[in-house]
């Protein structure tokens, strides 16, 4: 019985010792990295051949030209795209390559017709996605929005907000939400989305504190 009890004791204490690492997402000290925009599970639902400055936008293109230019945004922009802002934080820290990575080796087809597929992911999707992920050894809190749908019929974007221990590949929280698209040629009607849900996200940062 004093064995048992000295067992559970010393795995009480060790639980207790991993949970004390665990970063604190609403710690304002701790600090946060923007990972970036990541499309590895995006379904484009309808044709994106209405927008001139575009033209018939291919799987290739959207994958070679728009998505690293939806994630530059973050960086070219930061007085618009407030990610320390709506993180509670004074300032972030920025690794797209992260990202980058992930989104530049994606293959197969973007495009679809079923309106089903705008949302697909969902917490246990998401936690899967972040175990497999290459933080490229970076440690602390990142700062990832997972795409899984831009509808043209609906006008907004579906992505999983997520916030994830980097070291440990766990996820310390993640939401979905929708961003309104709008503004002229392809990049900038999807560019709101991004830009809208970051503002959502400071919107609603104390509520998820609490």
């Amino acid at each position: 019985m004093k064995k048992l009890l000295f067992f559970i004791c010393c795995l009480l204490m060790a639980t207790a010792s991993f949970a004390q690492k665990k970063p604190n997402l609403f710690d304002a000290d701790q600090p946060v990295t923007w990972l970036g925009l990541d499309f590895s599970q995006m379904k484009f639902i309808g044709e994106a051949t209405q927008w001139k400055d575009a033209g018939e936008i291919t799987n290739s293109q959207l994958r070679d030209k728009f998505f690293p230019a939806w994630n530059e945004l973050f960086i070219k922009e930061k007085d618009k795209y407030k990610v320390a802002d709506a993180v509670g934080r004074t300032e972030v820290d920025y690794a797209i390559d992260v990202t980058e990575k992930a989104n530049n080796s994606l293959k197969g087809n973007f495009f679809e017709n079923d309106g089903s597929l705008y949302q697909t992911l969902s917490e246990q999707k998401v936690s899967a996605l972040v175990k497999k992920y290459d933080f490229k050894g970076k440690t602390g809190i990142g700062m990832i929005f997972f795409v899984e749908g831009m509808s043209k019929g609906r006008e907004h974007a579906s992505m999983w907000v997520t916030f994830v221990d980097m070291k440990s590949k766990t996820v310390l929280l993640t939401k979905q939400m929708e961003g309104k698209a709008g503004g002229f040629g392809f990049r900038n009607y999807w560019a709101k989305t991004f830009y809208n849900v970051l503002k959502d996200v400071k919107d609603d940062w104390n509520d998820w504190k609490n």
